[in-house]
C-alpha cells in the first residue's frame, strides 16, 4: 500500500472522529433536551432557541466538510464556527484550547485527505504564484 494512500486512509479515519464529536458530542447537546441545558446556556449567554440553531450549523458544516467536493468550504467554515466556540469560552473564563485543537485537526484531516491543501498552505509564495500563472501569457 502507497503511503499516500494510507496518509489518506488516516485523513478520513480522523475526520470521522472529528465527525463523531462535533455532531455526536457536541450538537447532539444542543439538539436535544436535558437537566440543566437552560441555565448552562444562559451562563453562555445563548438562549435554548439559538443554540438549537447553532447545533444546526454545526451539523451542516461538519457534513460539508465530510463531502468531498464541499470539504474546503467546510473546513472554512467550521474554522469560523469554532472560532465562535473560542470565544464563548475566552468570555466565560474557561479553557479555550479544545475548539483551536479542533480547527486545528479540522485542517489536518483535510490536509491527510488532500494533500494540495497542504501544498497550499505550506509552498513558499513564489511556488504557488509560479503554478497559478503556468500556462498563462501575458
Amino acid at each position: 500500500m502507497k503511503s499516500n494512500k494510507k496518509l489518506t486512509i488516516a485523513g478520513w479515519i480522523l475526520s470521522g472522529l472529528l465527525a463523531l464529536m462535533l455532531i455526536g458530542a457536541s450538537a447532539s447537546g444542543k439538539l436535544t433536551s436535558w437537566e440543566g441545558k437552560s441555565e448552562m446556556f444562559a451562563k453562555m449567554g445563548w438562549s435554548e432557541d439559538v443554540m438549537f440553531w447553532i447545533g444546526i450549523v454545526e451539523v451542516t458544516v461538519t457534513v460539508l466538510f465530510l463531502i468531498p467536493r464541499t470539504s474546503f468550504i467546510g473546513a472554512i467554515l467550521l474554522a469560523a464556527y469554532l472560532g465562535g466556540a473560542t470565544a464563548t469560552h475566552v468570555r466565560m473564563e474557561e479553557p479555550f484550547f479544545i475548539p483551536i485543537i479542533v480547527g486545528i485537526a479540522v485542517w489536518v484531516a483535510l490536509g491527510l485527505r488532500n494533500p494540495a491543501v497542504f501544498r497550499m498552505a505550506f509552498a513558499p509564495p513564489s511556488v504557488l504564484h509560479s503554478t497559478e500563472t503556468a500556462g498563462h501569457s501575458d
